[in-house]
């Protein structure tokens, strides 16, 4: 079996693949663009790491049984030809459960301690009297978040938010399967799905958003999740409110939230997502004062290679047994 890696591995990743199951042949090359994948697949390749999956990939490596992608979303390849064949398809879903869920905290942190407004005071050289927080700072304790995609990232928010003294509530397409099935590091979030006061299905998304003080989206990008939030559904959250978004960002309907905030319908907004990256200069949301932006960083951190190629190694191993892999994705669903 010929494994072919379109990102640069790391001696220790290599021995980790090739130990995981004998007479691999391994290649791997840092690839920048799909012409450079192409050229990469032509010797031949059954399975593929990569996050950039080229519409001519199929014609270029016709043997290809497997994609490995380095993402857990798989809206970038939802049109390609690759996307709509036999060729199975793997996502790092739980690779970054623990990051992404802890940047999530962490703007919910900001906005409570009033952390934002300080930061911005520093660069005015403005000290801001203890008085003005008195009345406007709080703290997490006792708030309710509505998490809407209870998946990896979702259960580990859930466990980090309910260490807090929070109150979560959550949203998901089966309400009734509880247990997680995708792939996380151990220790890391709410496998059984015990953390939840209640778990909503996708026709009750207007009782999570009148419910919570925080309403966080970590849902796939698909077509009945596209816009999941808009100016109906702003109009149902609590005027002290606060929308986090690191799923997608044409999970928002921007201009809604924008005049939803210009009119103080909601408190304020988190965002690491957006309708258009980067994000153009003459967004609104850049000069917000209850807007706390990141550049769709939620996800990368120092330690995530090493998990992506332990969990392919897992998988690696589930293959040649014919056992099911983790994180395979359900093409009618999208995710």
């Amino acid at each position: 079996m010929k494994i072919v890696s379109a990102i640069a591995m790391q001696e220790h990743q290599r021995r980790l693949v090739l130990d995981s199951v004998p007479g691999l042949e391994l290649v791997d090359r840092q690839c920048a663009s799909g012409a450079e994948i192409l050229e990469l697949v032509r010797g031949g390749c059954d399975v593929l790491f990569t996050f950039i999956v080229p519409d001519e990939l199929l014609q270029a490596a016709p043997q290809l049984k497997w994609i490995q992608l380095i993402t857990a979303g798989v809206d970038h390849m939802a049109k390609t030809p690759a996307y709509n064949s036999a060729v199975r398809l793997t996502t790092t879903s739980g690779v970054h459960a623990g990051s992404l869920a802890e940047m999530t905290l962490a703007m919910m942190l900001m906005h409570v301690h009033r952390l934002h407004a300080t930061s911005r005071a520093q660069f005015r050289h403005q000290w801001l009297p203890a008085q003005e927080f008195m009345k406007t700072a709080d703290t997490l304790r006792g708030k309710t978040v509505g998490i809407a995609g209870y998946g990896s990232i979702g259960r580990e928010l859930a466990r980090q938010a309910h260490a807090l003294g929070m109150e979560v509530i959550a949203l998901k397409r089966d309400p009734k399967t509880l247990r997680d099935s995708g792939w996380s590091p151990a220790g890391v979030g709410d496998p059984e799905g015990r953390i939840p006061r209640r778990i909503f299905g996708p026709e009750e998304r207007d009782a999570l958003l009148r419910e919570s003080d925080f309403v966080v989206l970590i849902l796939p990008l698909t077509a009945a999740t596209r816009h999941f939030i808009g100016e109906r559904e702003l109009a149902l959250m609590k005027p002290t409110a606060v929308l986090v978004n690191v799923g997608r960002g044409d999970l928002v309907d921007e201009a809604a939230l924008i005049r939803a905030l210009q009119a103080k319908r909601i408190a304020g907004a988190g965002l690491d997502v957006f309708e258009r990256e980067p994000l153009p200069a003459a967004s609104p949301l850049w000069d917000m004062e209850e807007v706390i932006m990141t550049p769709h960083i939620g996800g990368p951190f120092r330690g995530y290679m090493n998990l992506a190629w332990e969990l392919f190694a897992q998988n690696l191993r589930r293959y040649m047994k014919g056992e099911p892999l983790l994180n395979e994705i359900d093409r009618q669903l999208g995710y």
